[in-house]
C-alpha cells in the first residue's frame, strides 16, 4: 500500500482529554531515557512528552490532550500546524534544505526582509538581517547600534530579558538560572530602572526621567550606544510600561543620538493586539529584534531597523551559517500570510476581553493576586502573599502545578518567580479559553484553601 503524508495525520482532537495522570507512564519512561542522555542545565516546565499537536491543543505519549496555555513561550502564534505554514515548509524541504545565504542566496531570505519592511513600525527606509534565535537577533542589533554610533555603552533596565548568549546574559537582568556561575560578561553594559507601575507607582513620564536622568549622571548621553528594551517585559514578569515610558524614552534616544531598540522577540507578530507592541503608542523603534512568532516554531530571527544603520556594517560583517535557512523563511511566509489573512491581530485582542475580566474578577475573589496585567493575548497574573504586595512564589508554583495535573499548559516567569502568563495561540476558540481559565480558576481556589 502507497503512504501518503495524509495517512501519517491523526484526527486532531477537538477538547482537553484525561486518560492517564500527567505525566503518564509513556512520558515516565521517556524522562528516565532523557536523565540519562540530556544534559541537567536544560529543564522542562512539564515532563509529558508531546506526540502530536494542532491548534491549541497537545497530544502526549499517553495519550492526554492538554489545553496550551503557553505556545512554546510564544512562538505558536499562529496554532500548532497551520496548515499554510506546513504547506510551505514542506514544498520547500523538497525544493532545497540549505545552501547558506552568504554563499548562494535565494529568494525566500528576500521576501522575509520585504515583509518586515512592510510590517514594522515607521515608514523610513528599512533592511533586515536574518538569524536564528532571538539571543541572536539581540546581540546583533547590537553589534549593528555601535558600528553606527561609534560608541559602545549599551542601557538595559530592571527586570530586564534578552536571552543566554555572554553579551545577552549581560543585558539580563535576573542572576539564577540565566547568569549564576557563567560571568565574567561583557563590558560596557548598564543598568537603569524602568516602569514597573504595580510596584512603583509612577506614571511613565516620571519613571522616564528618573531612568533618563540616571543615564545622563552615571554614563553621559554622548556615550551611549543604543538604549534596548522589551516594549512589554516578558521573562521578568509581564511587566507593562506606565503610558508615556516607552515615547519619553524614544525621544531621548533621537535627541542624543542614540540607537532606540525594541527586544519584540515575545512581543512581536501579534502576540499583543498589533503586530508590533511599540506601536500601541506611535514609538518607532531605530531597530526592532523578533524571534518567537516569526516562523510558528523553526528557527529564525530578524533586525530589521533604519536601512542607514543596518548598513553600517560591512559586507561580512554580518551573517551565519544558518541565518534566514529556507525552511524558516518558508514557515515564517506561512505564518505572516496566516496572520494577515486570519485577522490574528484583532483575535489577540478578542482573547484580551475574554481573559482579562475573569482574572480580574479572580483576584477580586482570592485577595492573592495583586496585579492582572497584559495585551492581547500576552497576559499575566502576579501572586502575593494575601492582603500584602509580598511576592508569593510558593503558591505561584503550586496553581502552576495544578494545572498541568489538569491538562492546561500555563507557564511561570517574574524576577520574583511569582507571575502565572498566559500565552495561547492568538487563534485558540473562547470555547477552549473557557475550559481552561475554568481550571485555572479551580486550581487557584483550592490551592489558597490549603
Amino acid at each position: 500500500m502507497t503512504t501518503t503524508t495524509e495517512t501519517l495525520v491523526a484526527p486532531a482532537p477537538r477538547q482537553r482529554q484525561l486518560r492517564t495522570e500527567i505525566p503518564g507512564p509513556a512520558s515516565r519512561a521517556l524522562q528516565e531515557r532523557r536523565t540519562a542522555a540530556v544534559a541537567a542545565g536544560v529543564s522542562s516546565t512539564l515532563p509529558a512528552y508531546i506526540t502530536s499537536a494542532s491548534g491549541g491543543l497537545l497530544t502526549d505519549a499517553d495519550g492526554n490532550v492538554l489545553i496550551d496555555f503557553g505556545s512554546g513561550i510564544a512562538v505558536t502564534n499562529v496554532g500548532h500546524s497551520a496548515p499554510e505554514v506546513v504547506d510551505r515548509v514542506r514544498k520547500q524541504a523538497c525544493w532545497f534544505t540549505h545552501t547558506c545565504f552568504m554563499v548562494t542566496p535565494y529568494e525566500g531570505y528576500v521576501e522575509v526582509c520585504e515583509a518586515l519592511a512592510e510590517l514594522t513600525p515607521g515608514d523610513h527606509a528599512k533592511k533586515s538581517v536574518l538569524f536564528n534565535s532571538g539571543a541572536e537577533a539581540v546581540e546583533n542589533a547590537v553589534k549593528i547600534a555601535r558600528a553606527a554610533t561609534g560608541r559602545q555603552a549599551v542601557v538595559v533596565f530592571d527586570h530586564a530579558y534578552h536571552g543566554r548568549t555572554n553579551l545577552t546574559m549581560a543585558l539580563t537582568a535576573k542572576s539564577v538560572p540565566y547568569k549564576h556561575g557563567f560571568g565574567p560578561f561583557a563590558p560596557e553594559v548598564y543598568r537603569v530602572p524602568g516602569s514597573y507601575p504595580y510596584r512603583d507607582g509612577l506614571s511613565g513620564p516620571e519613571a522616564a526621567r528618573i531612568a533618563i536622568d540616571r543615564i545622563e549622571k552615571q554614563i553621559g548621553g554622548d556615550q551611549v550606544a543604543a538604549v534596548v528594551i522589551e516594549p512589554i517585559q516578558g521573562e521578568g514578569g509581564f511587566i507593562e510600561p506606565a503610558p508615556g515610558f516607552l515615547p519619553a524614552l524614544s525621544a531621548w534616544c533621537t535627541a542624543n543620538g542614540v540607537v532606540f531598540m525594541a527586544d519584540e522577540v515575545q512581543t512581536g507578530f501579534c502576540r499583543t493586539g498589533d503586530w508590533f507592541a511599540s506601536s500601541r503608542e506611535g514609538v518607532v523603534p531605530d531597530l526592532i529584534a523578533t524571534a518567537k512568532g516569526i516562523a510558528a516554531g523553526l528557527p529564525l530571527s530578524a533586525v530589521t531597523g533604519r536601512a542607514e544603520l543596518l548598513d553600517a556594517v560591512g559586507p561580512g560583517g554580518l551573517g551565519g551559517t544558518y541565518g534566514g535557512n529556507p525552511i524558516a523563511c518558508a514557515a515564517a511566509l506561512g505564518s505572516i500570510e496566516t496572520m494577515r489573512t486570519s485577522d490574528l491581530a484583532s483575535s489577540a485582542q478578542r482573547v484580551e476581553s475574554f481573559v482579562l475580566p475573569r482574572l480580574r474578577a479572580l483576584a477580586a475573589e482570592t485577595g492573592v493576586i495583586g496585579d492582572v496585567r497584559g495585551r492581547g493575548a500576552m497576559l499575566a497574573a502576579e501572586f502575593v502573599r494575601a492582603g500584602t504586595s509580598e511576592p508569593d512564589a510558593d503558591l505561584t508554583k503550586r496553581v502552576a502545578a495544578a494545572c498541568h495535573a489538569l491538562g492546561v499548559v500555563v507557564l511561570t516567569c517574574g524576577t520574583y518567580g511569582n507571575v502565572i502568563r498566559l500565552l495561547p495561540p492568538l487563534s485558540l476558540s473562547n470555547e477552549l479559553l473557557d475550559e481552561g481559565l475554568s481550571v485555572l480558576e479551580h486550581a487557584v481556589r483550592t490551592e489558597v484553601r490549603k
